[in-house]
């Protein structure tokens, strides 16, 4: 159970490194799973058991390294689409954690909520959806759309402020 909630955990983090550095979507699950695969083999050895986040992206950084260098040498020209290669920036990487880490406190979050923020933050559409559309797919009156957005936000700070809590004390 401990094992799936790491990988739960870090999943979208992991995945976004090959994608930050141009990979194609199954070099990136190759990634992927070269790196938990490589932190199965290791886990026993590792000297900071708390920095397994740190461990894990680096890992990452190098596996993806690794498929661009292997393609390159395959294929010089093959590369060419690929932005630079370097290590994320640390605002970068900071960021990427703190989205990877606000997904993991909106899946906590109750249906209802999730649902909600889901339509109004992480629709796939150039436009959120309208009130009304929410109102209607929630099975609510309009006029508590607002009142409810604020406490989902609220509720999705607290469980993301206990993650941060979580991962500080790991």
């Amino acid at each position: 159970m401990a094992w799936r909630a790491l990988v739960a955990r870090y999943r979208r983090l992991i995945y976004t490194i090959p994608f930050r550095m141009g990979l194609r979507p199954t070099d990136a699950d190759d990634v992927f799973q070269l790196t938990f695969t490589s932190l199965i083999e290791r886990i026993d050895s590792l000297e900071q058991p708390d920095r397994v986040r740190a461990w894990l992206v680096t890992a990452a950084r190098r596996t993806s390294l690794k498929l661009i260098t292997r393609a390159r040498d395959e294929d010089p020209d093959a590369l060419d689409h690929l932005p630079d290669a370097r290590e994320l920036p640390s605002d970068e990487l900071e960021r990427l954690e703190d989205e990877s880490m606000i997904r993991v406190a909106l899946a906590r979050l109750q249906a209802r909520c999730r649902t909600l923020l889901e339509l109004l933050y992480f629709s796939d559409a150039a436009q959120p959806p309208a009130y009304d559309a929410i109102a209607e797919e929630l099975g609510v009156p309009v006029g508590s759309i607002g009142p409810t957005r604020g406490r989902c936000l609220r509720k999705l700070y607290d469980e993301f402020a206990r993650l941060t809590d979580e991962n500080l004390s790991d």
